[in-house]
């Protein structure tokens, strides 16, 4: 049996993965393998913007799969998806994030951006948040602000300090030495936690009278999901470094970080091959990316996910959801504890709904559906999770 065979030669990161088996995925549904229809509340945690298998993207990868595919590491050949894409992305950015590299995944653009920020700077220390989340390769993994989940892998990478997200008392530990300060715009693991009182702006502030370099990762909220393109134009902030991924090939694995031709530059030298990738810039995950930008900002999704937001909000009242923290279809669902959560998530897999948990916050429930989801379908979603916690006893 193929789910036998998934325990079984393909390695699992939890004691109990929730274990569907897919057989096809279109617009807000995952069907299982016997054809029943699970309404995606989740889209790959943030992946899939534009839903599954969107018809523009299809055609955009079946057209490039036809001209050719990988023909050479990354940053050598003229490709004219990954040249046309970073240019689009640029126009759609302000003017010192004019020059993109393009990478795997998420964690990769994190690794290619702190590797940036010493290099231009001649600095070592790394600033993070508390409960902050930005991958899991080692880099990544040291910017991590949950002592929990990285101690087994000690050592990390050295010369990193925590302060807390939205504790403008603690931004003068942000000095002199201090190469980049590196933040989600909004925390995602922690449980979507917003910044408050232009907490971006000064800490923006902070790091240009000291010399600082501010990384800004939007990995999580960029690509239209907080109604914006990117949730730091909600916060009068503007990074010397971006950083991508999740949304932005409509699921194909893809990742980037973005700043200035300037700080780039550094990496072409001293020592050359600065940062180097076999598979980035893939032409045909290229081509998936411009697609979905191109459809973004080319359609009114983005200024329809507000409302959509409002809508969720508007359904999703009940006694045991004490808070919904987020913004846009980027929404976590805050419990009276750990366990409600636990039989949101697991009694709406059963009735064909997909939620999901976030990973520092136990009482939180995810919902971050593709921007395509329909209000008739944000209604159905929502009044299964009504039902569901009308029924739950203690």
């Amino acid at each position: 049996m193929l789910k036998d065979d998934f325990f079984k030669h393909q390695t699992q990161t939890t004691p109990h993965p929730l274990g569907l088996t897919v057989s096809k995925a279109k617009g807000s549904y995952i069907y299982d393998e016997r054809g029943n229809a699970h309404l995606d509340f989740v889209a790959g945690v943030s992946a899939c913007s534009l839903g599954h298998c969107n018809d523009k993207v299809i055609r955009a990868i079946k057209d490039q799969t036809e001209q050719y595919m990988h023909v050479m590491v990354y940053g050598e050949y003229v490709q004219e998806p990954a040249v046309t894409y970073s240019k689009l992305l640029a126009q759609q950015l302000p003017a010192n994030l004019e020059t993109t590299y393009l990478v795997n995944s998420g964690t990769e653009a994190m690794e290619g951006a702190i590797k940036l920020a010493r290099r231009f700077t001649g600095r070592s220390q790394l600033i993070a948040a508390n409960h902050a989340y930005h991958g899991n390769t080692m880099g990544s993994l040291s910017l991590m602000g949950f002592e929990e989940r990285k101690s087994a892998f000690r050592p990390l990478i050295p010369d990193i300090a925590f302060i807390e997200f939205n504790n403008q008392k603690q931004l003068n530990q942000i000095t002199t030495k201090t190469a980049a300060v590196v933040l989600e715009t909004i925390q995602g693991g922690a449980g979507f936690i917003l910044p408050e009182n232009d907490y971006l702006a000064k800490v923006r502030k902070r790091c240009d009278e000291v010399g600082a370099l501010l990384i800004l990762d939007e990995i999580q909220p960029g690509f239209g999901r907080t109604g914006k393109l990117f949730a730091f134009e909600h916060f009068n902030c503007i990074p010397d470094i971006l950083v991508i991924g999740k949304g932005m090939a409509s699921g194909l694995p893809v990742g980037a970080f973005v700043s200035s031709h300037k700080m780039m530059a550094s990496l072409q030298d001293h020592p050359k091959l600065g940062h180097i990738t076999t598979f980035g810039g893939n032409p045909v995950i290229a081509a998936a990316s411009l697609a979905t930008l191109q459809e973004l900002t080319e359609s009114q999704l983005i200024a329809q996910t507000l409302e959509k937001e409002k809508h969720f909000r508007t359904l999703l009242v009940h006694p045991l959801i004490k808070e919904i923290r987020g913004k846009g279809l980027m929404l976590a669902l805050l419990m009276e504890n750990t366990e409600i959560a636990n039989y949101l998530v697991l009694t709406a897999a059963k009735k064909h709904l997909i939620l999901f948990w976030l990973l520092f916050e136990p009482r939180a429930v995810r919902i971050s559906p593709p921007l395509t989801i329909s209000m008739e379908e944000i209604e159905q979603g929502c009044g299964q999770i009504i039902e569901i916690l009308n029924e739950y006893k203690p």
